[in-house]
């Protein structure tokens, strides 16, 4: 879309030529002569830009900056300014400006300055959106929780994240409690700043206070420049340390130090370095029997624990599974390009009566390949290509790798059927050619 811009000053000719020499760079760009004229456009039509004089006899510079901010907060203003006038335009910016430019001006300067105001805001308005939909997707308030279990959790989130307090959050496997960290993240003052998330079980010993804390150059060997760590990295923001409880003793004395030093030394420095970082923590293991065993430190468990967030498996939840389930329905027929209802009495009588051992995440990529799979306009316990139901437990892992050849077993038919054209197989399964790319990936199928 092409940046509009507006360009006032009291000059006829100094205005229809700065509006010349920007419309050649291909902005669409207004001239006009009086501030009143000016302000109505802009409550009429939106700008990206606006360049103004800074003297004019009927409304100075600094005060049609301030109507137009006025406006439109995220309006940049960019000042025309004689050299007598420097200090009142340094002054501007500081009531929002976005800078000023000297008359006479050079073009390619000028030139220069407006593209940079615009890429500034081009930024800071994609930030903007970035955040709307960080906020739409983590938001608490959009969370399904209807089993007073993830109520009591939700609204223990909710509070935790208008304070900067270590919170540690603990369920099993695949409850969602990245989910929930995320989701205080976005709820808190720190949303603007990055957050950071990391898998201590998946950093090898040797590198793991390395990763976490950084290190200089020559701290070992292989280490040919400096680097920051997840601290660093996350300054400002939100570090979430999943699978905290798998960390041995040696890291678990350094970050305790963190937590209580606010501050971090790099592999092989000499000096430490101040973070701002709030730290949330995650585990599927129970850490106070951790501690009662000796594996745990009770002081960093402490420390950790400010506020604990139990997250209950879904078994212990079954009032949140077909309620959740309508929500991961809605997103996926939004993903899959699909418009299924729901299901059949079957599926829902299953989708109650099982026990969930993978928790949300075994939710979701259930009901994902229902909605892979569904052959009408609901899903059945034929498009889930479920045989049987059966207790938690290993027979589960079997029903998992049932369906899972079952499914691989049906899209190689149907590739198969079209002579390996994807895009007519993906049509006949009802997805799109990425999920039909993903799904052949996952299972290994090659139609060559």
């Amino acid at each position: 879309m092409t940046p509009r811009l507006a360009v006032l000053d009291d000059e006829h000719r100094v205005a229809e030529i700065l509006a010349l020499v920007l419309r050649r760079e291909g902005y669409t760009v207004d001239a006009f002569h009086a501030p009143a004229a000016c302000l109505q456009a802009l409550a009429d039509r939106a700008y990206d830009l606006l360049i103004t004089d800074l003297r004019m006899p009927d409304l100075d510079g600094v005060e049609v900056l301030r109507r137009a901010r006025a406006l439109d907060p995220a309006l940049p203003v960019i000042l025309i300014t004689a050299h007598a006038d420097v200090p009142t335009a340094i002054a501007a910016m500081r009531e929002g400006a976005f800078d000023y430019v000297q008359k006479p001006f050079d073009n390619e300067a000028c030139r220069a300055l407006v593209r940079r105001a615009l890429e500034v805001t081009r930024l800071a308005r994609e930030n903007r959106v970035l955040r709307a939909e960080l906020k739409a997707r983590y938001a608490l308030d959009d969370l399904v929780a209807v089993s007073a279990p993830m109520v009591d959790a939700l609204d223990l989130a909710r509070r935790a994240a208008r304070s900067n307090v270590t919170v540690l959050i603990t369920g099993e496997s695949g409850t969602g409690k990245e989910v929930i960290a995320r989701a205080i993240h976005v709820h808190s003052d720190r949303v603007a700043r990055p957050f950071v998330a990391v898998n201590c079980k998946a950093f090898a010993e040797g590198v793991v206070e390395s990763e976490l804390f950084g290190h200089e150059r020559g701290a070992f060997t292989g280490a040919d420049r400096a680097r920051p760590g997840v601290f660093e990295q996350a300054e400002g923001g939100t570090l979430f340390l999943d699978e905290i409880g798998e960390v041995g003793p040696d890291f678990q004395a350094r970050l305790l130090r963190v937590l209580q030093e606010r501050e971090v030394r790099r592999v092989g420095a000499d000096r430490a370095r101040p973070v701002d970082v709030r730290v949330l923590a995650a585990t599927n293991r129970d850490l106070q029997a951790e501690v009662r065993a000796g594996r745990f430190r009770e002081d960093l468990y402490f420390r950790l624990a400010v506020i604990p967030i139990q997250i209950a498996p879904l078994r212990d939840r079954r009032a949140d599974v077909l309620p959740m389930a309508r929500a991961f329905l809605v997103r996926m027929n939004a993903a899959q390009g699909r418009a299924l209802s729901g299901w059949t009495e079957e599926v829902e009588r299953w989708l109650l009566t099982h026990d969930w051992p993978g928790n949300v995440r075994e939710l979701w990529n259930t009901l994902e390949r229902g909605v892979v799979l569904a052959r009408g306009d609901v899903i059945t316990l034929a498009d889930l290509l479920i045989g049987a139901t059966s207790p938690a437990g290993p027979a589960d892992e079997l029903l998992s790798a049932h369906l899972d050849r079952r499914a691989a077993e049906h899209i190689r038919a149907t590739l198969a059927a079209v002579g390996g054209t994807r895009v007519e197989a993906a049509r006949r399964l009802g997805i799109d050619r990425t999920t039909l790319y993903r799904l052949m990936q996952k299972y290994g199928i090659d139609d060559a």
